[in-house]
Order: C-alpha cells, then structure tokens, then sequence
C-alpha cells in the first residue's frame, strides 16, 4: 500500500466533482468525507483512493493504490482523470472575455472530469443515448452489476470478449431495446476481433475519431463527441445537437426559444478552443444533481 500527496493550482472544486460524480450510481463517492475511488484496469484490477486534503483555493489530494511498481502509472492516470496536469486559471482568462463569463464565475473551479477509460465510456454514451438521466443511470448499473465485476468496493465494466459473447435476450431482460443490446454487443464484438483498436485513440485527431466511432453500428456524432469529451478529455468539443446545451443556452441567453445552429456556430467562435469547458458549464448550469 502506498500513498502520494499531491498538490494542483487552484482554483479547483473538488466538492463540485464529487457532486457531479455521484450522478452516477457506478461511482464510488463519499461527498461527507471528500473522497472517491475508481478502478485502475492494470495487469491486476484494483481501486484507487482520491481524497480531499486541501481547499478549493489550495486544492491538496492524497491519492492511495496497492502495489508499488504501477505506482507512477496510476499517479498519471489520476492526474489525467481529474484535469490535474493543467491549470484552470487560463481557461477562466479565457471565458471572462466572453458572453458565458457570468457562468465561469458561478462554477468557478469546475474541471471537466474524465470517465476512468475510453472503454467505459463508449458503451455509458451508447446506453445513455435517447433517455433520461435517472434511467440511463440504472440501464448502465444493471448492465455493470450484471456482467461486470467489483474490486474493492469499485466496479469494472465487463471486458470486451464477454460483452461479445451476451446475447439480445440477455439485455433484454435488463430492459435494453432490442437496437440498444445489438450496439453493445457489436461494440464488444469489434474490440474482441481487433476492428476497433480504442488504445489507438489518443494518438488521432479528434476527426479521425468521429469518422471511426461513426462507422459502428447505433453510434452517431453525439456518442462520438461524449468519447472525445469524457473518454479522452478532448478540449474543443462542442455537440450542437445535444438538447441539455440547446437548454443552456436558452436560459443562459433568456431566450423564449432554443437557439438555432447558426447562433450557436456564432457564440462559439468566441469560446474557441476551450468549447469543452463550454459546453461543461453550459451543462452545470441546469444541472439538478439527481
């Protein structure tokens, strides 16, 4: 058991994170004692402790893993994670130029937090897609609890090659559509043969991404850019046709309709190339926490 203190810039609201987190019922959050764990997919699987130690002006974590030779590779992965090799501060510059200075100000301090791996996002955004949040949620726990597996009280999505093998009625009796098990398993079926080589990611542009997520069956530009978004932490995604920002922007602008695309073409000209951070506290800010 090791244990590595590390100090980032602030501003940075850890509390907010944890709020945001917890979100999903998969995630191990304990708001009252500012810590979280996430599953570290190495060659063994384990947890990994992220626990508050500072504040959100001096933001100090003290993060906890098992076994020492990995130790500088989940200090990487976390640092990555929870946005800890940058500074907030530039982007905050950034924003207060704009019309959405207002909201930076508001959510000051929130960093766009990642999903612990690529993997594991790509089938969240697939299962997510066209409902609502509280199902979505328990669509995604069904299906992890079910077929996944839990490592010190952490759990890991199920691996490719046994999310290949599941059948259509298997999900089904999770409540999945027909369409929506079909996507999942095809997903699993084209990392298992090698078609789909998600560790390949980080080394492409975000266009070589779309093109090749697209080209899978049940995935489209939403799910595309939710991968480069909070699979791999891209930085200047903005997903238009995604209805929470359209609702955002509504109320950001008091408008008594939804914007068009050409408006919002035009408002993120400005916002360039942090539309991430955009479209994250656009998305903050009608945020209920359930």
């Amino acid at each position: 058991m090791w244990q590595e203190r590390i100090e980032v810039e602030g501003p940075y609201a850890f509390d907010r994170v944890l709020q945001r987190m917890s979100i999903d019922p998969l995630t191990a959050v304990d708001q009252e004692n500012q810590l979280v764990k996430l599953p570290y997919e190495g060659t063994v699987r384990q947890a990994v402790t992220i626990k508050a130690a500072g504040t959100t002006a001096h933001p100090v974590f003290k993060v906890t893993g098992k076994e020492d030779e990995v130790k500088e590779d989940i200090i990487d992965y976390v640092k990555e994670i929870f946005h800890w090799n940058t500074t907030l501060s530039h982007i905050d510059l950034h924003f207060s130029k704009t019309s959405l200075q207002s909201l930076f100000q508001e959510h000051q301090g929130t960093p766009l937090v990642r999903e612990p791996s690529v993997y594991s996002c790509l089938l969240k955004s697939i299962i997510h897609q066209q409902l609502n949040m509280a199902f979505a949620g328990t669509l995604t726990y069904r299906f992890v609890t079910t077929y996944g597996e839990e490592v010190d009280g952490v759990w890991f999505y199920p691996k490719p090659q046994k999310v290949a093998n599941l059948t259509v009625t298997e999900l089904r009796e999770l409540q999945f559509s027909q369409r929506k098990a079909e996507y999942v398993i095809g997903v699993g079926e084209k990392i298992s043969s090698g078609e789909l080589d998600l560790a390949s990611f980080p080394s492409k542009s975000d266009e070589e991404i779309i093109k090749e997520l697209t080209q899978l069956r049940g995935v489209g530009p939403w799910t595309a850019q939710s991968v480069l978004l909070f699979g791999l932490g891209r930085m200047d995604v903005f997903p238009f046709a995604d209805i929470g920002i359209q609702n955002a922007l509504k109320k950001q602008y008091k408008m008594e309709r939804k914007p068009t695309t050409e408006e919002m073409e035009e408002w993120t000209k400005a916002w360039q190339p942090y539309l991430s951070y955009a479209s994250l506290y656009l998305w903050r800010s009608i945020e209920t926490g359930k």
